[in-house]
């Protein structure tokens, strides 16, 4: 399924499948030599379990892609989540492989197609969301769930998807095993993973929602309600829009004046380059850096 989108020249392409893939070294091969001729830029990584990428091009290089991936045996039936650009969102390309799709390194082998939590649409994760016995888990870093996130949603103080096994076992309580449990993230590719995680770990009643947030930001029903901020993605745009509601609200601080901010930027000193909320007066003030150590250095 793809959106049919006319307005802008470029294309951002957001996809995953969890599928066996017999070669991935040759098949990665293989892909970066198709997209470099192609002329698509971003981030692509195969592994035995399958493949997880986003990509920008032209309409004609996405459609292209599309094409070429929906002739392939094994991605002929991925579903794109796709948005509309003025131009390329990525400056280089990376095609890779990876021993996990998304890194875990779990104690246990987890394959989402065999084991994984119940997927929610977004009408069925809006109207879960209002039940007062639900428990909400944000299934990115905590520096994505700063500037924005669901209503209610616990914050998870992880730097990294692999330190997830470790904090669920510190901050969800035995209580909760027999309580419902939501999980959410970009595109949907870690909850995947995530609520695979939770049912090894004996939460029985989970959930995720399926094509994650950047689906529930599109979806005409919902519209993006019980969504503060931003959502954080991992290319140029940094952030981008899912409540499309009056409701919509920004609830990032920057980290220099506190006031309401939701943009993202790098320290420019490079052996900082701490990501940090900053407004623009300040970004300039301090010159893109994250402090005054950093700036002096």
């Amino acid at each position: 399924m793809t959106d049919t989108i006319e307005n802008k020249l470029y294309r951002i392409l957001l996809y995953y499948k969890y599928v066996h893939v017999e070669n991935p070294e040759q098949l990665t091969a293989e892909h970066l030599r198709f997209c470099k001729q192609l002329g698509v830029k971003g981030r692509i990584l195969i592994s035995e379990q399958g493949i997880n990428g986003t990509c920008s091009g032209t309409i004609e290089q996405t459609d292209a892609y599309m094409a070429y991936m929906n002739e392939h045996p094994l991605f002929k039936d991925i579903t794109y989540k796709i948005d509309e650009s003025d131009d390329h969102v990525f400056k280089k390309l990376f095609v890779r492989h990876k021993k996990e799709l998304v890194t875990l390194r779990y104690d246990k082998k987890l394959d989402p197609n065999v084991k994984t939590g119940k997927r929610l649409s977004p009408k069925e994760f809006y109207d879960q969301l209002q039940h007062e016995d639900v428990i909400v888990v944000d299934g990115r870093n905590d520096y994505e769930y700063d500037i924005g996130h669901f209503r209610g949603a616990i914050r998870p103080t992880v730097e990294s998807f692999r330190e997830f096994p470790e904090w669920i076992r510190k901050n969800l309580p035995e209580d909760a095993k027999g309580k419902p449990i939501l999980t959410y993230c970009t595109g949907g590719i870690r909850c995947e993973t995530l609520t695979a995680v939770l049912l090894e770990e004996g939460f029985s009643n989970v959930a995720q929602l399926e094509g994650g947030i950047v689906t529930y930001g599109k979806d005409e029903e919902v519209k993006g309600r019980l969504w503060d901020g931003k959502c954080y993605v991992f290319d140029d745009r940094i952030s981008v829009p899912i409540n499309r509601t009056d409701e919509d609200v920004i609830i990032g601080k920057c980290h220099h004046c506190g006031k309401p901010e939701d943009r993202y930027v790098n320290c420019k000193n490079v052996t900082c380059d701490q990501r940090h909320i900053c407004c623009e007066e300040c970004e300039a003030e301090h010159e893109g850096h994250c402090s005054d150590e950093c700036k002096a250095y």
